[in-house]
């Protein structure tokens, strides 16, 4: 059955399909896990931080797994130029997707700054709302709401560790580049030597992510409950470095498979699909540096 898969898949008048796999499955439990155990966790149940890492840690373990069927496939010769087509599109497809998931937490930072605080403060149709319920409140960003939910706060100034961060990641930005242009010129030293700094560079920001957030919730008092700002500022910020995260995870494993030999000038979409997603990163924390830190 294997050779006749990997026959199908040569051909080029036909499209690979691979066996029926169980991973689909695996994955939406595991995904199902993470959520309740974080759901729990943000709302103080005992067990449900453990929940979420065990979800995490099924997570894991199931990309691992699914990902590698999906490179012993490529390797194997089974992918031809309509599954190439096919991945090149799911990839489109699922950074479309991605911009919207950030598109929506920028509108929620624009609204409460442009719509919702100005109201609560007596402008336009709050008028009634500020003299009934607040009327001592007065429009200011960054705020934590009339009712100072979570108590008085400082934010992380936009010139330092911020600044240093987008640095970073515009390096980044440029070392994948250079990567990409050596390997499709088969220049396979330059290629190790930029990846693995792109891969350094991804750890850096995160390292300094972390110790931005230890400052903040250690000297600042700014932690996620410091009302609006404080739920925009790390949702934003978080879900990007998760995603930078995976990003830098998705680097390593280039640089792996670079290692080995994997690719050629003419046939290496993993790697491609992976300077995608990072500079659709990199893009996102500028956006993120100029309407959470600057502005």
């Amino acid at each position: 059955m294997a050779d006749a898969y990997a026959q199908q898949g040569s051909s080029e008048g036909s499209y690979f399909v691979p066996h029926s796999s169980k991973w689909p499955l695996f994955a939406s439990i595991s995904m199902f896990i993470t959520m309740v155990g974080f759901a729990c966790w943000l709302n103080e149940v005992s067990w449900g931080r453990t929940v979420f890492f065990i979800g995490i840690a099924g997570i894991i373990a199931v990309l691992f797994r699914w990902f590698g069927d999906v490179i012993r496939e490529s390797v194997a010769g089974h992918y031809n130029k309509q599954v190439d087509i096919s991945f090149r599109l799911g990839m489109v497809w699922f950074i479309f997707s991605e911009v919207f998931f950030f598109a929506a937490f920028f509108s929620a930072l624009f609204y409460a700054r442009q719509f919702a605080l100005p109201w609560l403060s007596g402008e336009g149709h709050g008028v009634a709302t500020h003299e009934l319920l607040y009327p001592g409140f007065t429009a200011g960003w960054p705020s934590n709401g009339p009712s100072a939910v979570g108590g008085d706060f400082q934010t992380i100034p936009a010139w330092g560790l911020p600044l240093l961060n987008t640095l970073i990641l515009l390096s980044s930005g440029v070392t994948i580049t250079i990567a990409h242009h050596a390997l499709k010129a088969g220049k396979r030293g330059v290629l190790s030597f930029f990846l693995g700094l792109t891969v350094l560079l991804g750890c850096l920001f995160l390292y300094f992510q972390v110790t931005e957030y230890m400052h903040a919730y250690g000297a600042l008092n700014l932690t996620l409950g410091s009302g609006i700002y404080g739920s925009t500022f790390f949702m934003l910020t978080g879900f990007h470095g998760a995603h930078v995260t995976l990003g830098t995870i998705m680097l390593a494993v280039m640089w792996l498979r670079c290692a080995k030999g994997h690719f050629d000038k003419d046939n290496h979409f993993g790697f491609e699909a992976v300077a995608w997603y990072w500079h659709f990163v990199d893009v996102v924390w500028l956006g993120l540096f100029l309407f959470v830190y600057v502005l």
